[in-house]
């Protein structure tokens, strides 16, 4: 599977598109739609460079989620590379989340379990939960 456009759409929504390098919340050096890797202070890049690098990250999440072999659908699909793309791979490797969709628990036990990721430097933040929310609701979707 890919990423939907619904998923693309979202994702450019939840993350926006920074064209100079800037610390998150986390304190990691972000740049573009989200990107991470290899960012340093002060750099800059364009907005064709933003987006070739969304879709390069997505390519590697969109593999992950698809080894896993546990989506049926591209509702389950789309919020796991969301939650991977945000969260990373290790949090979903080691999460309950995954366990408890592995497992086919209830939709709110699954629910419960995207909402455990709404912190960042230790506090809740809104951003967050607004993005749980989204992946928890489009992972019940078709």
């Amino acid at each position: 599977m890919k990423a939907s456009n619904i998923l693309i759409n979202q994702l450019k929504a939840f993350e926006g598109c920074k064209l100079k390098a800037y610390q998150d919340s986390n304190k990691v050096w972000t740049i573009g739609i989200g990107h991470t890797k290899g960012v340093k202070m002060g750099q800059v890049i364009t907005v064709g460079q933003a987006e070739s690098l969304c879709r390069a990250d997505l390519s590697e999440m969109e593999s992950y989620v698809n080894h896993l072999g546990i989506t049926l659908t591209q509702g389950q699909f789309d919020a796991l590379v969301d939650f991977v793309y945000n969260e990373g791979i290790g949090r979903l490797k080691s999460s309950q989340l995954l366990q408890d969709i592995i497992h086919k628990e209830s939709k709110e036990k699954i629910t419960a379990d995207f909402m455990q990721f709404t912190k960042a430097g230790g506090k809740v933040q809104n951003g967050l939960v607004t993005r749980r929310q989204w992946e928890a609701k489009r992972f019940f979707e078709v």
